[in-house]
């Protein structure tokens, strides 16, 4: 194994608070509230780095306006789908009322806001609709689940998040039939059509899972100008994201899955994985024979969705499984691929000599490797010296070969740099 470094502009934004600042300045519109106007800050479970300094940034501008802010969790299953375990979610990025000098109110009551042409039961949360206004800090991305030209961020989060585990089970039932992308465009469209949201600030991350775009949409002109703006951002993130190595690899190895660091547990647009079950379903991403999973986030909270992306597991991650909030959120997206049981064996060493030979490859030799510490950290990482001549011009090769590192019972030791590449701030 040769550990290698791909080469990804670094589009970090330093003066994070200063940028947000600077939005709410062009915006205009938060010198127009009332004082003391009730503003509910609506952040979801993702592992976005640098979040809690985001949020904090929102929540001062908002007080500085004369606004009495709060902060509730836009989510819909996540945290076990209660209120305790989605305010503990935030508490762990670092968002609670100490950090960010406004409450955290978590509920998952919900109020009915109409009805979409399809017929869906549109909802939304109780405690944002009591608010003078609702803003979302979202993260603009490409989605696990399908491609589109809007797929996570505010919209999603506008219907996901805002619905509960009410709405996100009732939308994905429908997504089943119509597609996910048509069910948030038209829970969205009632959604804005309440005049309670105002909109939100859109984050976008670099390849090295870094800060590098903070913009406030605004929904006070109706929808269709704020799907346009959200459909740029997502365009342009797309041209930034970070892919595997090499075009094809034999066994991809995977330190850590979860909820965290992707919907799926691993992100499928980096895996190339299908919600439902397929290998290799999207062009111009390397092709993956077979995957390894080693075990769970901690900040995953004991949720595997996404073991069944994998072809093998190690025992310990099965052990570390709690099925209910597993179940559940699998469940509610109507996906369940994503919670099969792989084959699993008791160590590192057995897991990847028993998957090595069903590569289709007679000599084992032969077989390629790729380690990660995760789908967000693919900046540094190893790979087997016989992917070498596949690489990206231009990646460095910062290590000289060396065997894959097994401790006397079998098991991969911990690698500091993939460790490091894995951080999020």
């Amino acid at each position: 194994m040769v550990l290698i470094e791909q080469q990804f502009p670094d589009r970090s934004i330093v003066d994070i608070a200063g940028r947000v600042a600077q939005e709410f300045e062009n915006w205009g519109y938060a010198r127009a509230i009332p004082r003391g106007a009730r503003i509910a800050i609506g952040v979801g479970s993702r592992g976005i780095s640098n979040i809690a300094a985001i949020v904090k940034a929102v929540v001062d501008c908002w007080r500085a306006a004369g606004a009495e802010p709060f902060i509730f969790p836009a989510m819909g299953s996540h945290g076990a789908a209660t209120a305790e375990g989605q305010a503990d979610v935030l508490a762990h990025y670092g968002i609670d009322q100490a950090s960010m000098g406004a409450p955290i109110v978590s509920s998952l009551d919900v109020l009915r806001a109409g009805k979409t042409p399809e017929g869906m039961e549109v909802f939304l949360a109780r405690d944002a609709f009591a608010s003078d206004g609702v803003f979302l800090v979202s993260r603009v991305k490409w989605h696990t689940d399908f491609s589109g030209a809007i797929e996570s961020g505010l919209c999603k989060m506008m219907a996901i998040g805002l619905g509960k585990l009410g709405g996100a089970q009732r939308y994905h039932t429908a997504a089943y039939r119509i597609g996910l992308e048509a069910a948030i465009r038209s829970v969205a469209q009632v959604i804005v059509g309440t005049g309670k949201v105002l909109g939100g600030l859109a984050i976008q991350e670099g390849a090295r899972h870094e800060t590098a775009g903070l913009s406030i949409v605004s929904a006070l002109d109706g929808l269709a100008p704020l799907v346009r703006r959200e459909e740029e951002l997502l365009r342009e993130v797309k041209t930034w994201m970070a892919r595997l190595p090499a075009p094809a690899i034999d066994v991809l190895i995977v330190d850590e899955i979860g909820k965290n660091i992707s919907g799926a547990g691993m992100d499928t647009k980096v895996i190339n994985r299908g919600v439902n079950g397929q290998y290799n379903p999207f062009p111009d991403t390397p092709v993956i024979q077979r995957i390894f999973a080693r075990g769970l986030t901690s900040n995953t909270y004991h949720n595997a969705v996404g073991i069944g992306l994998a072809d093998v597991i190690h025992d310990r991650l099965l052990q570390d499984v709690d099925w209910r909030p597993t179940y559940l959120n699998s469940l509610t997206a109507s996906t369940l691929a994503p919670i099969k049981t792989p084959v699993h064996f008791a160590s590192d060493r057995e897991c990847l000599e028993r998957i090595a030979p069903t590569v289709g490859k007679w000599d084992t030799e032969t077989v390629t490797y790729c380690r990660i510490r995760n789908t967000l950290a693919l900046e540094k990482v190893w790979v087997s010296e016989n992917l070498l001549g596949d690489l990206a011009e231009g990646t460095r090769i910062l290590s000289e070969p060396a065997a894959m590192p097994f401790d006397d019972a079998g098991e991969l030791k911990e690698i500091e740099s993939l460790a490091v590449a894995s951080t999020v701030a």
